[in-house]
């Protein structure tokens, strides 16, 4: 179970010591805006993911005036994970103590999913948000996808490069394609078993929060549907040469999301897409249980933005059904302390200067 009992943040941005020790169910973390609550959900995932939901660059996110930032936390098993990022050093992760070479075993040990402003972009952003998206389910429900998308994305990049070079060297090339349409079938088998489970459970989860009757979820996975991927690649050949980059493939997959004939972002409004992307991310985590008995870990960010209070409780005590444990931002506490059930116990915590306060239990 992914349930944080200890957390430790050195150097976040204007977070410069932090320890705290979060409740197993609902954390909620107060205080006003530019004070720091955001940067705690960003070290947490920083720890899970190794990359920030903030910035693509390191800089801005350690202290100013400092070299380094250090995250640990020790989960509710035993499980310690720390992470050390330097501006000049790289960075070293750490699981139960030994360095990682990667952040695929530190990502199964915390199957997170974070709900933000930035949430909006898995309905109007680019197809590779999609992906992520639809990525992030597969990679915790089946184990080989990892190394097949590992695979993949080497023969890609290798396939990218002859495509660039003045004189194509066509049996390197078909080499690669061998490899590349073996893996790229493989990954869009586990997509597609993995939608199939996934949309039964979202068109049960999507009631509790809005109606939605017209809504398709279509997977597109990147490829002529009537063709293998050895043959689109063929096919595609001289496309591929004039842009220098391989156009068909798993990389090139999506995930069309539709209100009768029309993108959902260009029917609903910012509220109605915060529901319709929170019950995706919480139907995630329901098959995520109901097929390994792992439970996901939450990161909420102002929760209250776009949402009237009967829909926040909405939300909550969906969540709530979850079992899990959540990491939930607010500018006012209240506003979200009367959205759970009375039987749902919570942390309080309050940022003030990039200082955090523990508020008690109720």
């Amino acid at each position: 179970m992914a349930t944080i009992r200890r957390l430790d943040i050195l150097r976040i941005r204007n977070l410069s010591e932090v320890q705290i020790r979060p409740v197993n169910t609902v954390n909620i973390i107060s205080g006003n805006n530019g004070s720091g609550k955001t940067s705690l959900l960003e070290a947490i995932y920083m720890l899970g993911l190794g990359r920030s939901f903030r910035s693509q660059k390191l800089e801005p996110v350690i202290s100013t005036d400092s070299d380094d930032c250090v995250i640990f936390a020790e989960l509710q098993d035993g499980i310690s994970i720390g992470l050390n990022k330097s501006r000049k050093k790289g960075h070293i992760l750490k699981l139960l103590g030994e360095r990682q070479k990667s952040w695929v075993e530190t990502a199964r040990q915390l199957p997170m999913q974070i709900i933000n402003s930035d949430s909006f972009l898995l309905l109007e952003g680019s197809p590779k948000i999609r992906r992520r998206f639809l990525d992030w389910g597969v990679f915790h429900v089946e184990h080989e996808f990892a190394q097949a998308w590992r695979k993949a994305t080497k023969c890609l990049a290798q396939r990218n490069l002859l495509l660039k070079q003045r004189r194509l060297d066509r049996m390197q090339l078909c080499a690669w394609d061998e490899e590349f349409a073996t893996q790229g079938e493989l990954i869009d088998g586990f997509r597609q078993q993995y939608l199939s489970q996934f949309l039964p459970i979202l068109n049960t989860a999507l009631p509790r929060l809005i109606d939605l009757p017209d809504l398709s979820i279509q997977y597109e996975r990147g490829w002529d549907n009537g063709l293998g991927l050895k043959e689109s690649l063929v096919s595609s050949l001289e496309r591929d040469i004039k842009y220098g980059a391989t156009q068909v493939g798993p990389h090139r997959a999506d995930l069309s999301i539709k209100i009768g004939r029309h993108g959902a972002s260009e029917v609903l409004s910012r509220g109605q897409q915060k529901l319709l992307v929170s019950a995706m991310k919480i139907a995630q985590s329901q098959l995520l249980f109901s097929l390994t008995d792992e439970k996901g870990l939450y990161l909420i960010d102002d929760l209250p933005s776009e949402l009237d209070a009967a829909n926040r409780v909405l939300i909550c005590r969906l969540l709530e059904e979850l079992d899990c444990q959540i990491f939930i931002t607010c500018v006012d506490a209240g506003e979200l302390e009367k959205c759970w059930s009375a039987d749902v116990s919570s942390g309080k915590f309050h940022v003030e200067h990039g200082k955090i306060v523990g508020l008690g239990n109720s």
